[in-house]
């Protein structure tokens, strides 16, 4: 039997860019608002040598550039669940902005699916599920639109030099603000499973360290919060020490799972 490393090359919903499959632990990373899976390539070479990173391809983007994209959060889970390589091997997610918020539902409906549940979630540059988003974009007129996501720092210059490649990503951008912004959050048990939370100091959608204390409310286990400088795209910007706070918390996910059978 194939692999899961090897399987997943020809699933159009993940990829691995550095396959690992000796890799006792698994990190499933979801993308931005926009963003496609390999803005995660270049991050297996930061991890510890034990984890395998598997990125998340999203329907209208990248090698998926031709499918709609999907507005409704509920219908990307119900998709996107039976997918995760998470059967098989202990895993933990990460998700940024957007990602993050798919991050936390996709948690929750692997517990509704009584499927195994992931060792970790990592949510980066979201405010908490149960908050309304403070700033709701989705229904402006194109170049109001676009002016508002450029203020996060959204948009390539590359890309905003380019009205072609700016026609192919402004559908997938409202598609994606349309799912965020009018998510409707469902009280639900906490998540048995430990939370980590990155937020950008100067980042008007995660720097309120009060607000984002809120995400300790989905955890029974043990929360923690951090402010890396930057704006909403710290992920970049900070990216070096993000993943060098990450791989701690990896090393200790995977000290804890003990020596690796014989």
């Amino acid at each position: 039997m194939a692999s899961t490393s090897t399987r997943v090359q020809t699933n159009n919903w993940i990829h691995s860019p550095k396959p690992n499959p000796e890799g006792r632990l698994r990190l499933v990373c979801i993308p931005y608002a926009g963003g496609g899976g390999q803005v995660f390539n270049p991050w297996p070479a930061l991890l510890p040598a034990e984890v395998e990173l598997f990125a998340v391809n999203l329907p209208g983007r990248g090698r998926r550039l031709l499918e709609p994209p999907i507005a409704e959060l509920s219908k990307l889970i119900e998709l996107l669940a039976p997918q995760l390589p998470c059967d098989d091997k202990p895993f933990v997610l990460f998700g940024h902005s957007m990602g993050a918020l798919v991050s936390f539902e996709l948690a929750r409906e692997l517990r509704r699916r009584h499927r195994a549940a992931p060792l970790h979630l990592f949510a980066s540059g979201c405010f908490p599920p149960h908050v309304p988003d403070p700033h709701p974009i989705h229904t402006l007129p194109g170049p109001e639109f676009i002016q508002e996501v450029r203020d996060l720092n959204g948009i390539p210059k590359e890309v905003q030099e380019n009205q072609e490649l700016m026609d192919l990503m402004l559908p997938v951008l409202k598609a994606d603000f349309t799912l965020t912004e009018t998510y409707v959050h469902r009280p639900e048990p906490p998540l048995a499973c430990p939370i980590t939370v990155y937020g950008g100091a100067t980042d008007p959608l995660s720097g309120d360290r009060d607000i984002m204390e809120g995400w300790r409310q989905h955890t029974s286990g043990k929360f923690s919060l951090q402010m890396l400088p930057g704006d909403h795209f710290f992920l970049q910007s900070a990216q070096r020490l993000l993943l060098t706070l990450i791989s701690w918390e990896l090393k200790e996910i995977i000290h804890r799972l003990g020596a690796s059978p014989a």
